[in-house]
């Protein structure tokens, strides 16, 4: 080969390095800013939802006069615990005190009866089965407000109205539930179990101590939804109760935003009373985020 040529190979190769090397650089700088231009638009949607808060918060230390005169400033022009006092001499702790209690009875139940019901729709075979899982599908599909007066009626005709009870036991169990585990339970090998069946456990002893703990995915879900769910029912309690002493942090919330703790606006008391109510769940779900959703086959892998 002569000297001329290998010049000319070499020249083409060093322009086609340059080539790719450019075009490497346009790819890496168009990667770059679509990823920033994607950040700049999750910042914006995210500060869209953020905004709300941040005013309930700074809204919870101003002045009754300061929240009616600058309603969106973010820091109050002299910050004040005032609604938070005010909350502490009302009956804000009792209702904070009922809520805990509703909520911790309801999420145990519903974690329990849920797991139960979703396991006899996934494994046992009895009859009127598929009817019986079309029901729950239909219940699901019926909107809550519906029922509020069927409710009503029953509790007063078996004597609940007006108690823990008739304010716990008809939140114990809920289609949802169900329907979120039985998916769970149905993505689990029927392989698992039989082991356990040879050793001679009953069907409750297979679910309790073989399927239920691969469930933890699905029962930390559903934990949260509960918890959720009970902490922030309205129409349910406004049904099952009318003593003030049974109020719930919704209820009790609700009588402030008709203003039962006095005259005017009273911006700085109902965000306060709201921002302490959003706390708790807030702390849940933050505990539990990494949980909340998984896999139906990565439990049973674990196993």
């Amino acid at each position: 080969m002569s000297t001329r040529s290998k010049h000319a190979d070499t020249d083409t190769a060093a322009h086609a390095d340059a080539t790719n090397a450019t075009r490497a650089g346009h790819r890496t700088w168009r990667g770059g800013l679509t990823r920033a231009l994607g950040y700049t638009a999750l910042v914006v949607v995210a500060m869209l939802y953020i905004y709300p808060f941040l005013i309930q918060l700074a809204t919870s230390f101003k002045t009754d006069a300061d929240a009616t005169g600058n309603p969106l400033s973010l820091w109050p022009d002299h910050v004040t615990t005032a609604a938070f006092s005010r909350l502490a001499e009302a009956d804000y702790p009792r209702w904070f005190a009922n809520s805990v209690v509703v909520a911790l009875f309801v999420t145990a139940g519903r974690v329990f009866f849920d797991s139960l019901a979703g396991y006899a729709l996934a494994r046992l075979r009895f009859p009127g089965r598929g009817a019986l899982f079309a029901a729950v599908i239909a219940v699901m599909a019926v909107p809550g407000v519906v029922l509020l007066i069927p409710k009503f009626l029953v509790l007063n005709q078996i004597g609940m109205y007006d108690s823990y009870a008739g304010m716990i036991v008809p939140l114990l169990a809920d289609a949802a539930g169900v329907f979120i585990m039985k998916q769970f339970f149905e993505s689990i090998p029927v392989s698992v179990e039989e082991a356990a069946r040879i050793d001679g456990a009953s069907t409750f002893r297979t679910f309790w101590s073989i399927v239920l703990p691969m469930a933890r995915p699905a029962l930390l879900t559903l934990t949260i939804l509960s918890f959720q769910g009970s902490w922030n029912e309205l129409g349910h309690f406004i049904v099952s109760r009318q003593s003030p002493e049974l109020n719930t942090l919704t209820t009790g919330v609700a009588s402030l935003v008709s203003g039962q703790l006095g005259s005017g606006n009273q911006y700085p008391l109902k965000l306060a009373a709201t921002l302490l109510m959003t706390i708790p769940v807030a702390l849940v779900f933050f505990a539990f985020q990494r949980h909340f959703v998984r896999g139906g086959t990565s439990g049973a892998t674990k196993g």
